[in-house]
C-alpha cells in the first residue's frame, strides 16, 4: 500500500506580497462603465491611458508615469469620439502613439 502525501509542494509557498504605497497610485479617477469586453488602459514604459467617464462623448486621460497620487478633475483628457470610447492601445514602436476605438465606429491615432 503506497501512501501519498496530504500536502502538495509548491513554489510560490514562500512567496509573499507588499501592498503598494499610496504614493505610489493613481487617486480620484473615473474610470468608465463602458468596457464591458475590452480593456479600460493602456500602458507602455513612458505612460499609461486610461478610459474616463465624460459626458458628450469618449474621452481617456493620457498620464505619465512618474506623475501618481491625486488626479485632479480638470486635467486635460482627449477628446475627438462622439461615442463613448470602448479600447485603447499604445503604438508597438512608438511611445508617444496612441490608437482609440469608439463606439461611433471610428478609430483615431
Amino acid at each position: 500500500m503506497s501512501f501519498r502525501k496530504v500536502v502538495r509542494q509548491s513554489k510560490f509557498r514562500h512567496v509573499f506580497g507588499q501592498p503598494v504605497k499610496t504614493e505610489q497610485c493613481y487617486d480620484d479617477i473615473r474610470v468608465s462603465r463602458v468596457t464591458w469586453d475590452s480593456t479600460f488602459c493602456a500602458v507602455n514604459p513612458a505612460f499609461v491611458a486610461i478610459i474616463v467617464e465624460a459626458s458628450g462623448g469618449g474621452a481617456f486621460l493620457v498620464l505619465p508615469l512618474h506623475k501618481t497620487g491625486r488626479i485632479d478633475k480638470s486635467y486635460p483628457t482627449v477628446c475627438g469620439h462622439t461615442g463613448p470610447v470602448l479600447d485603447i492601445d499604445w503604438c508597438p514602436h512608438n511611445d508617444h502613439v496612441i490608437a482609440s476605438g469608439s463606439e461611433d465606429c471610428t478609430v483615431m491615432v
